[in-house]
């Protein structure tokens, strides 16, 4: 695990191959877990693997958690509370292919905002890597069609979606902040306990509503997925990744979803991947090698 964890850019590409498989899942399963549900009951699961290896470190780093508070606070309500809720409630109303195009602009808008806020600013050929990137990913979204993306509608999912980029953004942002020497495990159960206490009066909202989850064993094998490895791995990954390469290179990799859920469609789902696909895979890479090169 050392040696993996001393590996930040296959750290990143794990946690999009994770994040692609919590997307497919998200709209898979809209109809049996509604989307508050969905969000409050990964947490639980995730925060339930954390606790063992978090509480050890409780006692004594106590005094860095309370003079910490405010970033804790901010990273809990944005990367747990935040961007997973409003993606699974964006699922509810827009397509798959509209969430993946909205969620390649993450990138776009982490630089965006490292560069307003802290001064951090992409060389030439990163940039270039960057926008070579979000082609590929514009590429296998529209299907190697650009007139698809022109008519593309956007809809109230779509502006929770736009809602949810703009959260992870300023998270991945805010990983500067946290709590210099928290250990990982306890900062992850610290932001996870944060997250949980802001999704219950909304969980408990949409129970009043009537939403209940629909339980049996595919609902229950999707919240075992999306708790264990969307959750509580990728999260360390992403914020192991982010500490090492910084928050601009670090969400390049979110254009590697659309990758991902090219392969798992073709895996689980019988659908071929088609010349389109290969363009858009390429280009993300090269985007990828030309931002990593420097």
């Amino acid at each position: 695990m050392r040696r993996l964890l001393a590996h930040p850019y296959l750290l990143l590409t794990l946690t999009a191959l994770f994040w692609s498989g919590n997307m497919v899942l998200g709209r898979g399963v809209r109809g049996d877990i509604p989307p508050l549900a969905l969000a409050f009951w990964r947490w639980v699961i995730a925060l339930l693997l954390v606790l063992p290896l978090a509480l050890p470190h409780l006692r004594e780093q106590w005094p860095l958690l309370r003079r910490g508070w405010k970033p804790l606070l901010v990273l809990g309500l944005l990367g747990v509370g935040g961007y997973n809720t409003f993606a699974y409630i964006a699922l509810q109303y827009t397509t798959a292919t509209n969430a993946s195009l909205l969620n390649s602009f993450v990138p776009i808008a982490t630089i965006a905002i490292a560069w307003a806020f802290l001064g951090k600013r992409l060389h030439g050929r990163e940039a270039i890597g960057v926008l070579v990137s979000l082609a590929g990913a514009l590429t296998i979204v529209a299907r190697g069609d650009p007139a698809v993306l022109a008519r593309l509608n956007l809809n109230v999912g779509d502006l929770w979606m736009l809602l949810a980029v703009l959260d992870w953004a300023i998270y991945t942002v805010c990983l500067a902040w946290r709590p210099a020497g928290v250990h990982p495990m306890l900062m992850l159960g610290s932001t996870i306990a944060i997250g949980l206490a802001a999704l219950a009066p909304a969980y408990a909202w949409e129970l009043a509503q009537g939403r209940t989850m629909h339980v049996h064993f595919g609902s229950l094998a999707a919240l075992a997925y999306v708790g264990v490895l969307p959750s509580f791995v990728g999260y360390i990954f992403y914020n192991r990744g982010v500490a090492e390469v910084g928050p601009g290179k670090a969400s390049l990799f979110i254009h590697l979803m659309p990758v991902f859920g090219t392969l798992l469609s073709a895996l689980l789902l019988g659908e071929p991947p088609y010349a389109y696909h290969y363009v858009g895979i390429a280009l993300i890479f090269c985007g990828i090698g030309l931002t990593m090169r420097r």
